[in-house]
């Protein structure tokens, strides 16, 4: 059934940046891993089972949208915690445990913040005349990710 969130959130993804989408892909996972936990401690194993699902699909996309030849060494390791934070939500889903989905919300909370802390900067103008340049990325961080690298 298609509604008006629906439509809002479609359109919200299709006009971001990439540093958006990466925001909004931390928060997409920040909230199936709560939701696993409310699920997990209803008892609702499905739901929860799904909710993980959820977030290690979303691990997997921001994964592959790293540029590792751009990133460098910040790329890869962040690809390292995320499958890091991968191998603790299956751990999380088979034993049924909560402390593994308590420390991948830690981890997606501070790396969440330090993407929310990124500003982007304001390209400058030599002359008045001289067009203003794109200048993403703007930091390490921001070249772990390639804008053509996106496959949404």
């Amino acid at each position: 059934m298609w509604n008006g969130h629906d439509a809002y959130v479609e359109t919200r993804i299709l006009s971001a940046t990439p540093m958006e989408l990466v925001r909004l892909l931390y928060q997409g996972c920040v909230l199936a891993v709560r939701d696993a936990r409310h699920h997990l401690a209803e008892g609702r194993i499905a739901e929860r089972s799904r909710a993980i699902t959820q977030a290690c699909e979303i691990l997997m996309e921001l994964n592959s949208a790293l540029d590792h030849q751009r990133g460098g060494e910040i790329a890869g390791r962040l690809a390292q915690l995320y499958d890091y934070m991968l191998r603790r939500l299956l751990q999380a889903n088979s034993e049924q445990s909560e402390a593994p989905l308590a420390e991948v919300l830690g981890l997606l909370g501070t790396l969440g913040e330090a993407w929310e802390s990124l500003q982007p900067a304001k390209p400058v103008a030599l002359a008045e005349k001289t067009p203003v340049e794109n200048t993403w990325p703007r930091n390490p961080v921001e070249e772990a990710y390639s804008p053509q690298s996106w496959s949404f």
